[in-house]
């Protein structure tokens, strides 16, 4: 984690949250915060909340009860337009991407933009101003493509997966929320993925990381925290001596301990 001088506020606070559906209580009074240049690893087996916590971090659910503070002030997202504008961006498994479309097609995406402003969609494009912000976005975080103008349907699944990372680091702000970003690739894509992921702190992006991979977790997270059937049930510093802490977490719900 990159921190300065002095106590830094979180980026991102989340405050008791709860989240029920019908007589399902899916999250139950979970408290956490992302500090600035952190990338916070969310983990839990299948049913321990963390895609309900997401949508609500992203705006397609509301809490029932709880706080979500970023820099320090309440916020309440209504819409994923909401989050987005509050600098939360959300990369889910099926990645939200047009494989008909080239890469610089699909960075701008409901964000195209032209000129005179005031015309809206009825203006004309500023074609090279976005393909000159796609190329030197994807150089900045060391991302490397045959073409920028080629379909991204031709392209490989780890540079289709850099793509919808890169166009939401350029449009977070503050905050990246990645779902299981390598679970369908290879050794090598998702090398390339995860050393994406360790960039994105030196950009000025906090990252929270959902994943089932524990060695992916360990190469790239600061910190872990553990949900367990809704509830938080630890969180826990990544290092190689806590490892076993962090499995045993996930596992029983039980802290083994250093």
């Amino acid at each position: 984690m990159n921190a300065g001088a002095g106590p830094e506020a979180p980026v991102l606070e989340v405050r008791g949250v709860s989240k029920q559906f019908g007589a399902v209580t899916a999250l139950d009074d979970v408290s956490f915060a992302v500090m600035p240049g952190e990338i916070l690893a969310l983990l839990g087996d299948n049913g321990a909340g963390k895609t309900t916590l997401i949508k609500g971090l992203s705006g397609l659910y509301r809490f029932d009860r709880g706080e979500v503070l970023i820099d320090g002030k309440s916020v309440h997202f209504s819409s994923p337009l909401e989050a987005r504008a509050a600098g939360i961006e959300t990369v889910y498994q099926t990645l939200a991407v047009f494989d008909n479309l080239s890469p610089t097609a699909n960075f701008f995406i409901g964000r195209e933009e032209a000129l005179p402003r005031w015309l809206g969609a009825f203006g004309v494009l500023r074609r090279r101003h976005m393909l000159a912000t796609t190329q030197a976005q994807l150089a900045s975080l060391e991302v490397h493509v045959p073409s920028l103008t080629a379909p991204l349907g031709v392209m490989s699944g780890g540079q289709r997966q850099a793509i919808a990372c890169a166009r939401s680091v350029t449009f977070a702000g503050k905050l990246l929320i990645l779902d299981e970003p390598t679970a369908s690739l290879g050794v090598r894509e998702s090398a390339n993925v995860l050393r994406l992921v360790r960039r994105l702190p030196a950009v000025g992006v906090s990252v929270i990381l959902i994943s089932h991979n524990i060695d992916e977790v360990m190469l790239v997270a600061d910190r872990a925290l553990v949900l367990r059937q809704g509830r938080t049930v630890g969180q826990v510093d990544v290092s190689a001596d806590n490892r076993g802490r962090i499995v045993s977490l996930i596992v029983s719900g039980q802290d083994a301990g250093p």
